[in-house]
């Protein structure tokens, strides 16, 4: 059964031009836009399936589900699952620790690394979350991780230019041209 996109409206057309050739949208709202502008310029279903590298259920889906709810239709429905379980305290935690000193807290390490974190916290605060549960969290407080050693960077040990020595050359000198 040939499944066909509602008439659409002034608004809505403009709406799906903009995201069909959008370059900053998310890839899924782009994606569902371009759905419905093929099938809009009357490209059947396994047509707009293959120009798109979709399965044509897939475009059946969204199609039907433009045709009843509109603009609305492509936006993802909410997600089962169970909801967070942490609490604003145990994530004030997390981020507290993230920017706390290892060594205040008489530990063999200069710098936090996920599997620290996610150890300590186990072990001292009986809070169990995993490495990307923390990258979240992080992310979300605005909070990203920076490399403590570096070639070009400040060292986490104040010693190392002591301990290092004088540098040497490491390419010889050319030799001068002759005048």
């Amino acid at each position: 059964m040939a499944i066909k996109l509602r008439p659409l409206t002034a608004a809505e057309t403009t709406t799906i031009a903009r995201l069909a050739h959008s370059r900053t949208a998310p890839v899924r709202q782009v994606q569902r836009a371009q759905i419905v502008w093929l099938s809009r310029q009357g490209h059947s279903v396994p047509a707009v399936a293959t120009r798109l590298g979709l399965h044509s259920q897939t475009v059946r889906d969204w199609l039907k589900r433009f045709n009843k709810d509109g603009l609305s239709g492509l936006e993802d429905l909410p997600r089962g699952g169970k909801p967070p379980t942490y609490t604003p305290e145990q994530r004030a935690e997390v981020i507290a620790l993230t920017l706390t000193n290892p060594q205040t807290l008489a530990l063999p390490f200069a710098c936090w690394t996920l599997d620290r974190l996610v150890a300590y916290l186990h072990e001292h605060k009986q809070i169990t979350i995993q490495r990307s549960r923390i990258s979240e969290l992080l992310i979300e407080e605005g909070l990203r991780w920076r490399q403590h050693e570096t070639w070009f960077g400040e060292r986490v040990d104040p010693k190392f230019a002591e301990k290092r020595g004088a540098s040497k050359r490491s390419t010889p000198r050319l030799p001068k041209a002759a005048s």
